[in-house]
Parts: structure tokens; sequence; C-alpha cells
């Protein structure tokens, strides 16, 4: 109930979300370059010009990975203090540079790391925290079809990139490919986030505004609060083992009698599948307590890690790859949801940031896991089998949480 001379907080206008996802999408499509996907288009090319061996390359990734995850922590800060609009400009213009550096680099260890240090940390770290605060700010936390729409345009988008860019290098090799990539960051999608990012009036900046003062969570009550940390455990699970598997997931298959060709269907499936799930958990964050969706998802993901150890026959590989997709199309939406809904918008920034520098350390250390649990037991099942069982805890721990603060407040 509003005291007298107060107004209900606003409801966010329908225009300034979808604009908000619209351009959301991009920032994280923005963030290509930055992520091992990305630089996955341009891996082997760039070893062989630059005469790079696979081991030292894979180190300086990891480590450019695990700094550059401690800038989402000072990136969230800045974007609850100045704004998305201005800490945007600074991290598309440092990744439009630190791209447009790498296709230019020739020679020097030294300089490669600062490349790719740049592009983890503006790309993958910072810029991802201002694409889920420019979504989560914009009041779609609570809205299921906005980020429902919001999962789908960046599936799709980021299938285009990689087309474009794998086309790209394919073509004309990956210095120009990557010239390519700097120019769309640095002329397309920063003058378009400038122009268009909204920065609405959150509830912290309308309490003076003569608008209710904002109830949510500063970032020191949301890590004292459980569902953070398993929110946030169970993203970093998720990412831990997904960035392992998508390294290796063309040997895991192998591995259980299946040729290259299952892998790219398996990859086509889990992608379709992934879509329609994320369009289902749009619908039903608006009717579900969102830990019970994770708990949920998380459990069908367990289930998909140990079906793919036994994968031998068509059936269980293909009911893998279903549980795979479903869950994962539910984390996307998810990992953009909770943050919001969960502890408004007051120091959203910083606690997004917090949420997704735990995200990015996980899966920097993905990869090596799968790749150390091959080499000392033989095989990839182990870390299958305990992946799994990580996801299932942290399925029942959000089944025994079942609601965020807000909820049990409401």
């Amino acid at each position: 109930m509003n005291s007298p001379g107060q107004t209900p907080t606003s409801k966010p206008d329908r225009r300034h979300v979808y604009t908000n996802v619209v351009l959301g999408a991009l920032l994280m499509v923005a963030t290509l370059p930055g992520r091992t996907q990305g630089l996955g288009l341009v891996t082997e090319p760039l070893l062989e010009e630059l005469a790079l061996d696979r081991v030292r390359f894979a180190n300086l990734n990891l480590w450019a990975s695990l700094l550059g995850a401690f800038v989402c922590l000072p990136a969230g800060r800045l974007i609850d203090r100045l704004g998305l609009r201005p800490v945007s400009f600074v991290l598309l213009g440092g990744l439009a540079l630190a791209t447009l550096g790498l296709s230019l680099h020739h020679a020097g260890i030294a300089m490669l790391f600062l490349w790719l240090f740049l592009a983890r940390a503006f790309g993958q770290s910072g810029l991802s925290v201002a694409a889920i605060s420019a979504v989560a700010k914009a009041g779609s936390g609570r809205n299921g079809p906005a980020l429902g729409f919001f999962s789908v345009l960046l599936s799709l988008l980021f299938v285009a990139a990689f087309v474009a860019v794998g086309a790209s290098v394919s073509e004309a090799g990956w210095r120009h490919a990557w010239r390519e990539v700097a120019a769309g960051v640095g002329l397309l999608i920063l003058p378009l986030s400038i122009a268009f990012l909204r920065e609405p009036a959150g509830e912290a900046r309308s309490a003076g505004a003569g608008t209710e003062p904002d109830r949510g969570l500063g970032l020191r009550e949301a890590l004292r609060t459980p569902l953070f940390w398993i929110a946030s455990g169970a993203v970093a699970s998720f990412a831990f083992a997904s960035s392992g598997l998508g390294l290796f997931n063309e040997a895991v298959l192998a591995e259980v009698g299946h040729e290259r060709a299952t892998y790219h269907h398996f990859l086509a499936v889990t992608t379709g599948v992934a879509v329609l799930g994320q369009f289902l958990c749009g619908w039903l964050s608006a009717r579900r307590p969102l830990p019970l969706l994770l708990g949920s998802a998380l459990a069908a993901y367990a289930l998909s890690l140990v079906l793919l150890a036994h994968a031998q026959s068509p059936s269980v590989l293909w009911g893998a790859a279903a549980l795979m997709g479903l869950s994962a199309g539910f984390v996307t939406v998810l990992f953009f949801a909770i943050w919001g809904h969960a502890y408004g918008r007051r120091e959203l920034g910083r606690i997004q940031g917090v949420a997704q520098g735990i995200t990015v350390l996980a899966s920097a250390l993905g990869p090596l896991a799968f790749a150390m649990v091959r080499e000392v037991l033989g095989s990839y099942a182990p870390a299958l089998y305990g992946l799994g069982f990580a996801a299932l805890m942290f399925a029942v721990a959000a089944f025994v949480l079942r609601r965020s603060p807000r909820d049990a407040a409401a």
C-alpha cells in the first residue's frame, strides 16, 4: 500500500522493454570475439600462420579467460552507478579495438596474450554483464514472453554470426574476418546502443521522484541469501559441463561408438530443442517460481549427462540430446530472469557481475577438467557422471528452496 503522496512504481513501457531486449541480444552477440566459440572460428588458421602450438595457445586462452572474469565485478558496479549507455560505449569500443588488434598481430606471445585478455575482459565478461542488465533493468525479468523472445532472438543472431564469420574466414582469411567483426562491433552495434539503449526509470532512481522506493536487495544482502549461491552455482555447474562437453563433444560421442556425422546431427538436435525450451521457459517463468524451473532444468541436464555416457543406442543418444537441449534453453532464459526478479534493480549490475564472473570462471575451467579426466582415467564417462551428480545436487537445492526472496515476500 502506498502512503499519501506516493504513486505506484511505474510499469515499464512495453516498447522500451522490447527495445532493450533487442539491444541486449545485440550486445551479447557482440561478445563473439571474446568467447571460446567465437575464437574457435579463427583458431586453426591463426595457429598455422603464427606457428603456435596448441598447448601454449590453450594456456594463453585459459589465463586470459580467468583474469578477464574479474572485470565482471567492476562492470556491474559501474552500470549501477553510471548507467548502461556509458559503460556499454566503453566496453564495445574496447572490444572493437581488441578485435582489431588481434587481426593486426604478427609476432610476440605477450602481445597475443594482451589481445586475448582484452577481448575476454571487454567481451565475454564486461559486455555480457551489460547485456544481462539491459534486459533485466528494462523490467523484463518478470516478463515471460519478452524473455522467451530475447533468448530465441539471441540464438538466431549467434547462428547468423557463426555462419557469416565462418564464411568470411573461409573466403578471405581470419584477419579479414576479424576486421569485419571489429567493424561490426564498433561501427554498427556501438552506435545503435548509444542511440536506442534505454535506461528505464528503475526503482532506485525513481524513489526520489514521488514513486515508491526500491525494495530490492543490495549485493551484500543478496550474497547472504541461499538463492544467490544455489542459482549461481547451478548455472556455473551447467557452464562448466557445457564448455567442456562443447569442446570435446565429438570425442565423447566417438567414445560410445558414433561417427562425426552423428556429432553434427547431435548439435542440430540440441540447438533446435533449446529454442523450444526457451519458448517454454519464457511462458512458464510468469506462472511458476523460477527456482522450481531452475531445479527442473538442472535435473534434466543431470540425466542427459548420465545418458550420454551410455549412448551407444540411437534412442538413448537422441533422448540425451533432447534433454540437453531442453535444459539449455531453460538455463539460458533463467540466467537472465532470476536476478532481477529475485533482487530488484537497486544493485542489479553488481549482483549480475558477481554471478557472471562465477560463470566465466567455471566455463574457463570446464575444458581443462574434461581433458584431465580423459588423460588420467582413460574415459570421459567419469567426468559426465561427476558433473551429472553436481547438477543433480543443485537441482535438489533449488527444489528445496522453491521460491525466491520476492516470491516469499509476496
